[in-house]
């Protein structure tokens, strides 16, 4: 069961709301990150990206990166521009893409429940990224940036969220970058505070849907200062990492499309003719084709769409990682074919989220970086749950979540 608590967070002031928080780390390049951040000294990617704050070219693995993330930290507690809630309590997260609103509630995720599998992945870490982020935790001693966590539907929770978002929020606006509505709630009465945590006791399992490698992180320094406090106790600050809970059902997952640079020496018919024995091949012009099933997949080369049908017999529906898009792809299509084995580190092949279109896909092939591209349908919530509850692991870049959660909302301190 889920264990989780509320905690006091650190929040910029209203009126300074938009010119703190910021898009996740992980989204954009320090370039991105510097031009975004010019001319505004209390943008968070000075603390998420501080390498923006050296000359060019400095290496963002650098020592002195990870303190001047602290020092940056401590200096926007100092001059006001985040300020620490004086008394524990949860949190309302709501984001608003293209007209759907999703809730979630900002909680302190339990250490031990990601170490014990309570809190379930279905994604493989990389360990340079997880050391990456351990050591921005560790200089910072905080969660600057949330965990994206889904929970089963829950009517309970449902209950005290509607309960509060009737009420006018604390913060509430739209990021120019993207056009998404970002809003934001104060949990803070005593009896609901209690009814939230005791509703999470009774959640089995939360999943995480986006944040693999920060939860990683954060959970294995949580585990690390255990470890070195002689008189850990267990309701340390530290045994906890900021994380936003949503419901499953409101979540959406899009598509996560491939690019490839070659045809393995193949002519594209000869491509063509290879794809015939496992899927069935038909061409649908130059209009951009989006597959609007499972087990269909949108094919562009050569200036022309086709559609590429898997058939009947070439996946195994009672194979959880088997029957998911992106097996039959890299199996029957960039290992088979175009001898794609690991797409971690093929440089062949390169992945474009599906918030860029598939325009963004016919794009990248015409103008000659790319041969051919690959349009997936997404993968739905209940595979994603349903892998991480037999504890297995997705392929490589199959899921993608939007709207990503902003940055410097809310912060968690660990002490």
């Amino acid at each position: 069961m889920a264990v989780v608590k509320p905690f006091k967070g650190i929040r910029p002031p209203q009126d300074l709301v938009e010119q703190v928080a910021s898009l996740p780390y992980d989204v954009l390049s320090s370039d991105e990150a510097r031009k975004k951040a010019c001319g505004n000294e209390k943008s968070l990617y000075h603390i998420i990206k501080p390498e923006i704050d050296f000359p060019e070219g400095t290496d963002d693995h650098d020592p002195r990166v990870y303190q001047k993330a602290a020092e940056n930290f401590q200096k926007f507690q100092d001059k006001g521009w985040l300020v620490q809630d004086e008394k524990e309590r949860y949190y309302i997260y709501a984001q608003t893409m293209k007209g759907k609103t999703q809730y979630g509630l900002v909680v302190g995720a339990y250490v031990p429940d990601y170490l014990n599998g309570v809190i379930k992945k279905h994604e493989l870490t990389r360990r340079d990224k997880e050391e990456d982020r351990m050591k921005h935790v560790r200089a910072s001693d905080a969660n600057i940036g949330p965990v994206f966590l889904a929970y089963p539907d829950n009517a309970v929770l449902d209950a005290v969220v509607a309960k509060y978002v009737a009420e006018p929020p604390v913060y509430d606006f739209v990021a120019p970058e993207d056009g998404f509505g970002h809003t934001f709630w104060i949990i803070d009465k005593d009896e609901d505070i209690e009814t939230v945590t005791k509703a999470f006791a009774a959640i089995p399992a939360l999943y995480i849907a986006d944040g693999h490698h920060r939860s990683a992180a954060a959970a294995l320094v949580g585990a690390e200062k255990a470890k070195q406090n002689p008189n850990h106790r267990g309701d340390e600050e530290y045994n906890y990492f900021m994380a936003v809970c949503f419901p499953a059902n409101q979540l959406t997952v899009i598509d996560y499309n491939r690019v490839v640079r070659d045809l393995n020496g193949l002519t594209p018919q000869q491509f063509l003719d290879k794809l015939t024995p496992n899927f069935v091949v038909e061409e649908k012009g130059t209009e951009i084709y989006k597959p609007d099933v499972i087990h269909n997949f949108g094919l562009y080369m050569d200036g022309k769409w086709y559609s590429l049908t898997a058939k009947e017999g070439t996946y195994d529906d009672k194979d959880p990682i088997g029957v998911l898009d992106v097996t039959i792809s890299s199996n029957l299509i960039l290992d088979k074919i175009l001898g794609i084995k690991d797409l971690r580190s093929d440089k062949r092949i390169d992945f474009v989220g599906g918030i860029r279109g598939l325009g963004e896909l016919k794009k990248r092939v015409d103008s000659g970086e790319m041969k051919m591209a690959l349009a997936l349908y997404p993968v739905s919530m209940k595979q994603i749950m349903d892998i991480a509850d037999t504890g297995n692991i997705m392929p490589p870049k199959t899921t993608w979540f939007e709207p990503k959660l902003r940055s410097g909302i809310i912060i968690h301190k660990l002490s």
